[in-house]
């Protein structure tokens, strides 16, 4: 327990919404008088610490993060700014929450077509979606204001007109409970007026240079989610900013390591953690990172391990010469397993003729595919790929 560091609650007056469906006599009578909620504590400028072995599991946890960074940099299936199929099924597992708030899944094959903008389900979509802009906002690492997560949350929320794309809530929100009031709702967020001064003092905190790196994404988190700024995204949004501090760190150079997915797998731990930290105990959600990474790291190396191997398989099946196009297909078959001649003249830089050859080449090895017998605006699949990326999310405990 830290003193002074958990929340206080102030009461409201609760106006019912006059255009509601109608409820119960039960859930009226519950729907009463004010209702009370969370008045966080400051975290700028405040001093705390962790206990000796709390801080040892976060150090060493952060040191796999790093090793495994520095890892995938080194891979031949490293690419300039991202190891992309890793972080696809990353941000697909990150993005999977169990609240509800959010629960978004999308199999590998789905986000693979989605990425290719072809037919595909509406969270494959949002998920495609979330991976751009994940990257782009991670971008911002050394920019880290409040703005930074409003531009964070306008691109992952984007012509979703119910969560104000970009903007901090405009009214209360709670969590749990009736959607027809707070009064029932397990965990009551910050009256929406305290919303802009609460991020303001949790910016300030997240530009702290003296507080372990690991454990202040663990706290950041924790902050983030009890402040709750946002009418929808919160997960999302709270999940970009572990990645900025990690990055803004320099404890990671891309975007791989899964550590607030990792929460999500064991959620009653996980919300045990959040209680315990809005109690004034920090501990529980730093422990929870700590367990986290060590989990993300292990499944991510089976992961690329898999991809390694699945390459240099692949590499013994063709015959073309070296310079020959089909090779850098073969590469981006690793970053996006979805692909249409169309796809690969633009990111290969190949006219059309050769891209088709190159599929064709591809299509004779047996890495490729065809998804449908219609000829036209085919798409080719590498099932190999979107095999290992689905062991992937199994291992993780999200299946799409």
């Amino acid at each position: 327990m830290v003193q002074g560091f958990e929340i206080h609650y102030e009461e409201y007056r609760w106006e019912s919404d006059p255009d509601a469906p109608p409820t119960s006599r039960r859930a009226r009578m519950a729907a009463r008088g004010p209702y009370r909620a969370a008045i966080p504590a400051t975290v700028a400028e405040r001093a705390f610490s962790v206990s000796g072995p709390v801080e040892a599991g976060a150090s060493d946890a952060l040191s796999e993060i790093v090793r495994f960074d520095g890892e995938l940099s080194a891979g031949i299936l490293g690419q300039d700014d991202e190891f992309t199929p890793l972080a696809a099924v990353l941000l697909r597992t990150e993005s999977a929450s169990s609240s509800q708030i959010e629960n978004v899944t999308a199999g590998a094959k789905a986000l693979a077509m989605a990425t290719l903008q072809e037919k595909s389900d509406p969270n494959a979509q949002l998920v495609a979606a979330n991976v751009e802009a994940m990257q782009r906002s991670v971008a911002m690492a050394d920019e880290l204001t409040e703005q930074t997560v409003l531009d964070a949350h306008e691109a992952l929320l984007r012509g979703q007109d119910h969560a104000h794309p970009g903007r901090f809530r405009p009214a209360q929100v709670w969590i749990g409970g009736s959607s027809s009031s707070p009064h029932t709702a397990t965990f009551v967020p910050p009256h929406h007026e305290r919303v802009r001064a609460a991020m303001a003092d949790l910016m300030d905190f997240c530009r702290r240079t003296d507080v372990p790196v690991l454990t202040q994404a663990a706290i950041a988190h924790a902050q983030f989610e009890t402040i709750h700024p946002f009418a929808d995204g919160n997960g999302r949004t709270g999940r970009v900013l572990v990645h900025v501090l990690l990055k803004r760190a320099g404890a990671t150079r891309r975007l791989t390591v899964p550590v607030s997915a990792g929460l999500l797998v064991d959620t009653e731990s996980y919300f045990a953690a959040l209680t315990a930290y809005r109690a004034g105990d920090p501990e529980p959600i730093v422990e929870r990172f700590s367990e986290a990474a060590f989990a993300a790291v292990g499944n991510g190396r089976v992961l690329h391990r898999a991809l390694l191997d699945r390459f240099a398989e692949w590499e013994g099946r063709l015959t073309a010469r070296r310079g020959a196009a089909v090779w850098r297909v073969l590469a981006l078959l690793v970053r996006q397993p979805a692909i249409t001649v169309k796809f690969v003249q633009e990111q290969v830089g190949v006219s059309a003729p050769a891209a088709q050859n190159a599929v064709d080449q591809l299509v004779g090895a047996g890495v490729i595919s065809p998804v449908s017998a219609n000829r036209r605006n085919r798409v080719w699949l590498a099932d190999e790929v979107i095999t290992a990326l689905d062991e992937f999310a199994d291992r993780a405990g999200r299946r799409g």
